[in-house]
This record gives C-alpha cells, structure tokens and sequence, in this order.
C-alpha cells in the first residue's frame, strides 16, 4: 500500500528536474559517469567490490525522453542485495530513430562488459533490463543476439513485441505510431521476429494494468517458452505503466522481491 508520505514523495519527485527529484529516493549511492560513444552511461558499485553480477539498464519514455538518471530506488536496492548496477543515455526520438537506438544500447553494454571489471562487476554476470521503451530495446537486442554473453533479461512493460499484431490489434496509436510510422519496419523491430527456436537467455516480463500490456506480454511469454526458454511471468495489474517502474527496488514490494528472486536464480 502506498502511504501518503510516498504520495508526497512522488508528486514532488515529478515536480523537479530528473537529477534533482533522484535525491529523493532514499538509499542511493552515487554513479560513476563515463562517455561510451553515442552517449554516456552511469556505474553504481560498490566500494572494495569486486566480481559481483550487474544488472544493465534502459530506461524509459515512449523512445523520445527520459535520461539514465531516472532510477529510483534501483541502485541501492541492487548494491544492497550483492548487484553492480549500470544506467544508460541513448539517443532520442526524432534526432535518432529506433534502429539507431538499438545501436547504442548494444554499444553501451560492449563497453560495460569490456569495462566493468574495473569497477568491481563480474563481465560473465550480465543481465539486461528494461522499462517501457526501454523494455522493447533490452528485449530486441537481447532476443537477436546483441548482448552476447548476456545471462538474463528484464522485460518491464511494454506493447512492443510484435508490432504487425498490434497494428492488427489496434494499438499502434500514439507513442508507438510516433516510434514505428514505417511499416516496412515494423518486423526487424519486432522482438518476437528472432524468437525463431533457439533458447533464449532467462526470461522475466512483467506488465501493469494499463490496456494490452498482460495479453501483449503473455503472448510473448508463451511464444519463448515454446523455444525451451525459462520465462517468469509476473502479473503487475496492480501497477500503473510508471508505479510499475517507480516501485521497483522498494523494499516489501511484491514485485522487487519476485525480480530479485529471479535475478539470484539466474546470474548470482
């Protein structure tokens, strides 16, 4: 249940700029900043670390906003339960389009495994991450093979895994029309197009209550299962598209359990 001290909280959270509102998430320890190429990307670990498993981060914002600053609770959350946490700029929407998106994700997780070792990360002990828009790009580069060596995904919401069935299903208005207005595309920017009977990396996606997200995600669940893939599907009804993110790494919350659950089970 959310208290009004958490109301609050978030509603002035939403209120100041994205570095400024992160201070009000308690727990959170400060990132290091690099320059990977495209963009920049931020390294929380902790100090004297040294081979822990990293959960690789992308976040969200219909592919048109949003800054690897926008966390929450995530890092503290992952430092405090044995994790290396990285979040990652890419480039937005319209001065790049998605495919360019999806570049920049693959080059900022080559440079966090040829990298993190320095930091105290565990380059074997990868695993991928994402919200939203950020949940279609950790899905389609991770079901395409361009994360090598990633041990798992976390796929956090989102319509996207098959754009010719949502256009067929009506939901290809608004955010995701602004993201994918060229049809000839829609199949090489579909995740579900390289489900195609090879075993994928475990698999955790969850979806809010928001319109689609639990038909969407499970028909996506069930297409990988049929490839031998492990999936765990939590139902996130209970969640909004944001609370679904903003909750995250909230200590007794049901859905931070079930992913850091999923998270020892695969990488740690």
């Amino acid at each position: 249940m959310i208290n009004r001290r958490s109301l609050l909280m978030a509603s002035l959270a939403a209120l100041l700029p994205a570095r400024a509102s992160a201070a009000w998430w308690p727990s959170r320890p400060e990132p290091q900043t690099f320059d990977y190429g495209p963009a920049k990307l931020d390294i929380y670990a902790p100090e004297g670390a040294h081979g822990l498993p990293v959960v690789f981060f992308v976040h969200g914002g219909g592919w048109r906003i949003g800054n690897r600053s926008e966390v929450h609770a995530k890092p503290g959350f992952l430092l405090d339960n044995g994790f290396c946490f990285v979040s990652i700029d890419y480039r937005m929407l319209p001065g790049a389009d998605v495919t360019t998106q999806a570049g920049d994700v693959a080059k900022a997780y080559a440079y966090v495994r040829a990298n993190i070792a320095s930091h105290g990360g565990d380059p074997a002990r990868i695993a991928a991450m994402g919200h939203s828009s950020g949940c279609h790009l950790v899905a389609l580069t991770g079901m395409r093979g361009d994360l090598p060596g990633v041990v798992a995904l976390v796929l956090d919401d989102t319509r996207a895994y098959d754009l010719e069935a949502l256009a067929k299903n009506g939901g290809m208005v608004r955010a995701y029309a602004r993201a994918f207005p060229d049809r000839a595309q829609w199949r090489a920017l579909s995740p579900a197009s390289y489900v195609d009977g090879r075993k994928h990396p475990p698999t955790f996606i969850t979806y809010s209550g928001a319109s689609g997200r639990g038909a969407d995600s499970t028909a996506f669940a069930d297409r990988l299962r049929a490839t031998g893939t492990k999936v765990t599907l939590f139902d996130g009804s209970a969640y909004s598209h944001m609370s679904i993110d903003r909750r995250l790494g909230k200590n007794g919350d049901a859905l931070s359990d079930a992913v850091l659950a999923f998270l020892k089970a695969s990488i740690a």
